[in-house]
């Protein structure tokens, strides 16, 4: 593996706490378009090989995770005319802790795990528990639709590198379908938004409890 695949592991961890951490809306995108751009590099560097497969993937996720989806999210995002994550069902802060406290459980975690020697000195699962980790906390704790397509776009991505550690075993039709599928869901969620913000004008996903019957 290339000497920055680490350092770039550990970018990724501190942009999941810096989600955690954080309540206005364009900061998290930018740390989700941050994460896809590193996601791209870190496709390149995972092997010293570079085939048209691979270059293929790593352009995919900088376009698709770094660029496309942010700015579908901005998009969304003005035109709904909210700036922050207000009233999450975990506050920042313990949300933070959670996030810090699943990193550190994540490498103990790894390191009890039967792992090739390449693996076992790389980051590259504790990142992937870890990245998991802190979309399935956004996605269960927010209450902006926008917010939480960003916790499902961080639980793909934790599984994106967990594909990557699995790059020799698996081909990368797996990792195009995975981009591919996401491609979709991020669509499907945004045009869950628009009709949230048309009928309520609002995307806080407790409102929804008014569709139930009385």
């Amino acid at each position: 593996m290339h000497p920055i695949f680490d350092p770039l592991l550990v970018v990724i961890m501190l942009l999941n706490l810096f989600v955690l951490g954080v309540s206005r809306l364009r900061s998290v995108i930018a740390a989700s378009a941050l994460q896809g751009v590193a996601l791209g590099v870190l496709t390149l560097t995972a092997h010293g090989e570079r085939t048209f497969e691979v270059v293929l993937v790593a352009v995919a996720a900088v376009a698709i995770k770094g660029i496309v989806i942010p700015r579908l999210l901005h998009k969304a995002m003005r035109d709904v005319a909210i700036e922050r994550e207000v009233q999450p069902l975990i506050g920042f802060i313990p949300s933070l802790l959670a996030g810090a406290l699943g990193t550190a459980l994540a490498v103990i975690f790894s390191e009890t795990l039967p792992l090739l020697p390449v693996h076992k000195e790389s980051l590259i699962l504790p990142c992937s528990f870890a990245t998991v980790l802190t979309g399935f906390i956004v996605l269960t704790t927010r209450r902006k639709a926008i917010t939480q397509v960003v916790g499902y776009l961080l639980l793909e991505n934790g599984i994106f590198i967990m594909g990557l550690a699995l790059l020799d075993a698996m081909p990368f039709l797996v990792e195009v379908g995975v981009l591919l599928d996401l491609f979709v869901a991020i669509f499907v969620m945004g045009i869950i938004i628009n009709h949230i913000s048309r009928e309520f004008r609002s995307t806080d996903v407790a409102r929804l409890s008014s569709l139930k019957e009385e």
